[in-house]
């Protein structure tokens, strides 16, 4: 009795089994490699970094280098972020400190800097540096043939330098950032959760 309802069960369950018949190394390619049970999305190849990730889609409706643009400029915000959030809570101060700031830590200087005016000073000049970066990303999409965050500046270090090495700091830049984006999203949370000093354990 055992012996046929094995039998029985077994031949179900090969109706489910997937068939490898008519697998091909395209359709294996098309596969997203960080999300492999998505599609890649095609609009993305050939940029530097390119893993796939897209879940939203949204290369399929802005141009890419548009997108890339935004994801190198905040990403050089955040590693600039979280390096001068960590730096407030282990001392570093610009002398004078107003006596209205003593004792802020970085958890509380954004109240601090609204009740000082030092919100809108900031508003104010990181507008005027949008409008200029907004100029240089429309001759980008139109077609200047300037590169997605390139803002000519490098401070000498890729002068010379060959095609292969220039793309691979291409590929550590934009790893950097997008791990700093997470990485300061990580250290907010963690210092608001702990009220405590660096390292917020």
């Amino acid at each position: 009795m055992k012996l046929a309802i094995l039998a029985a069960l077994t031949g179900t369950t090969a109706a489910f089994a997937p068939s490898n018949v008519g697998v091909s190394i395209t359709s294996l390619s098309a596969k997203s490699q960080s999300l492999p049970f998505l599609e890649a999305p095609p609009n993305c190849e050939g940029y530097v970094g390119n893993v796939g990730f897209d879940p939203f889609r949204f290369s399929d409706f802005a141009p890419v280098d548009f997108l890339r643009e935004a994801e190198l400029k905040h990403g050089r915000i955040a590693m600039m972020a979280w390096l001068g959030y960590v730096s407030v809570d282990c001392g570093l101060r610009v002398l004078p400190v107003p006596e209205a700031l003593e004792g802020v830590t970085a958890a509380t200087a954004h109240d601090a800097s609204v009740l000082q005016g030092g919100l809108s000073q900031m508003f104010l000049w990181f507008g005027l540096l949008e409008i200029v970066d907004g100029i240089a990303i429309q001759q980008m999409l139109e077609g200047s043939g300037r590169a997605p965050g390139d803002f000519g500046f490098d401070g000498g270090m890729l002068k010379g330098k060959s095609k292969e090495y220039i793309e691979d700091m291409k590929l550590k830049e934009i790893t950097h950032c997008r791990l700093a984006m997470l990485a300061f999203s990580g250290v907010v949370t963690q210092s608001v959760l702990t009220q405590g000093p660096f390292p917020y354990v």
